[in-house]
């Protein structure tokens, strides 16, 4: 009897675990799927009709056939100066939170306050931005209000991801390196940041994507126009980018490709935000690959 009950279970525990292992390969089939059709639908509808014209050449504020080459410029410029901004003080904070913090009631209190301002939607971000480069310094919307305020959007996440990253390296590497000599900096330099890098390179990669296609934030901080020149960069002009600019076609263009301009402009920021993951991973697969050889 009992052997027969030990057998019952096994076959129940090997249902189960089989059951378990087709719903968990159909939920990765199935938002395969789903990315795969929301890809193909945006890409399709302007990729295909976009010419170098259109990434290089001024809008239109009435005649057909106006480009994006001003606000693709300023989404770049913007993304370059938000990502010097947030990653040096995100990266610092993330370590300092995981090797240097003192484990105690305030230390909880400011993670608890960093995941919550990791989830704090980006219009808020955007009030702050306005209030203090708009209000307090006098300034207007320019492309260093979006710029900085892009950055304030992104350093919870920075630093949460980078934080996570360094706690996740075993602490036998950090012992082997303590074991031969080394002080606690040159075991972060030489150990624990290049085994965390890939999780914080990751981490890199959401914000950067984020911030490219950041619509709330920009609106409020850099403008819906632009200085009218290709490539302007004067920290203090107005700031349009393809996110806001995709916004504005759609909803309150006049001109009569608006709809055109529009599925091009989504492609586009797309195909970017691709590109902007692709670039960031491609020394992490020729690393992996030195170590593998």
């Amino acid at each position: 009897m009992n052997s027969f009950a030990r057998t019952q279970k096994n076959a129940r525990a090997l249902f189960m675990d089989r059951f378990a292992t087709g719903c968990f390969y159909g939920l990765g089939a199935l938002i395969l799927l789903f990315i795969a059709w929301l890809l193909v639908t945006i890409l399709s509808k302007g990729l295909f009709d976009i010419t170098p014209e259109f990434l290089i050449k001024l809008p239109e504020e009435i005649a057909a056939g106006g480009g994006i080459g001003p606000m693709l410029f300023n989404s770049f410029y913007i993304l370059i100066l938000s990502l010097l901004i947030s990653v040096p003080i995100g990266l610092g904070a993330g370590i300092y939170m995981a090797e240097y913090a003192p484990k105690n009631k305030f230390t909880e209190m400011l993670r608890i306050c960093v995941e919550s301002l990791s989830s704090v939607p980006s219009i808020v971000f955007g009030m702050l931005g306005l209030a203090i480069f708009a209000e307090y310094f006098g300034v207007g919307l320019t492309i260093l209000g979006g710029a900085v305020s892009l950055a304030f959007l992104n350093l919870p996440m920075l630093a949460r991801v980078t934080e996570e990253a360094v706690r996740a390296v075993p602490n036998d590497l950090r012992n082997a390196a303590y074991a031969l000599g080394t002080t606690k900096y040159q075991t972060i330099k030489t150990i624990v940041i290049p085994v965390a890098m890939e999780a914080i390179i990751t981490g890199i990669c959401l914000v950067a994507g984020r911030a490219f296609g950041e619509s709330a934030v920009i609106i409020l901080t850099a403008g819906l126009s632009t200085s009218g020149e290709m490539w302007d960069f004067n920290l203090f002009s107005p700031g349009e980018t393809l996110a806001v600019h995709l916004w504005y076609v759609q909803s309150e263009a006049i001109v009569e490709d608006a709809r055109q301009i529009a599925d091009k402009s989504a492609a586009v920021l797309v195909f970017v935000v691709l590109l902007i993951n692709f670039v960031f991973r491609v020394p992490l697969w020729f690393n992996k690959r030195n170590v593998r050889k």
